[in-house]
């Protein structure tokens, strides 16, 4: 049960990540400006005219999005704006960028669910905004970032210490595995294989 700011402790650090929920997930469902990033763009021109946009992304975030992969679950980026920068991080990550103008989000998760036969027990959002809230909602394990709108916090069942852009979505990757308890093989996995010299 969800419950309100200032009724119960805010989750995150203060609070345990819902065990049940996060053995049943399958999916991992992350929103881009204000979750991968911390909300600002760039924009300008280019010299021949051509708009430019940029955006800051967290690199301890990128690991993060791997050990998830790594442990065999489905990571997608969701976005509610169309951005070349989006596309850009997301082929850099291996890992899918679904937009949805306008930030109408959930008839495109839930047609990503379908394709996948994944139910919302079994998804994971993270999120930070209003647009969210549809998702939020229905997930099994709803998230929110530590800068999160009030309603989003409110709604969550889990809440980082970290900022969306400053390693928020590490900070869940790591919680979400120690849970499951696969963090400490795949720290194990990552170390052992750089730690590999080449035989000639």
């Amino acid at each position: 049960m969800h419950g309100a700011i200032g009724s119960m402790r805010r989750p995150g650090a203060n609070g345990a990540m819902p065990r049940a929920a996060a053995l049943t997930i399958r999916l991992v469902v992350l929103d881009v400006d204000g979750v991968m990033t911390d909300g600002g763009l760039y924009v300008g021109v280019s010299a021949d005219g051509l708009p430019i946009e940029l955006k800051r992304f967290d690199i301890k975030d990128q690991l993060g999005v791997k050990m998830l992969v790594w442990s065999g679950l489905d990571v997608l980026m969701l976005s509610g704006r169309v951005s070349p920068a989006s596309r850009q991080r997301a082929d850099e990550l291996g890992i899918g960028l679904h937009e949805a103008p306008g930030g109408y989000k959930l008839e495109v998760l839930h047609r990503l669910q379908g394709e996948r036969r994944i139910s919302w027990a079994e998804t994971a959002c993270i999120c930070d905004d209003l647009a969210d809230l549809p998702l939020l909602r229905r997930a099994g394990l709803g998230i929110a970032v530590a800068d999160a709108a009030p309603e989003v916090r409110a709604a969550a069942q889990w809440t980082t210490d970290r900022p969306g852009g400053h390693g928020a979505v590490r900070e869940f990757s790591e919680a979400l595995l120690r849970v499951r308890g696969e963090w400490t093989n795949m720290v194990k996995r990552y170390v052992e294989e750089r730690e590999q010299v080449g035989s000639s």
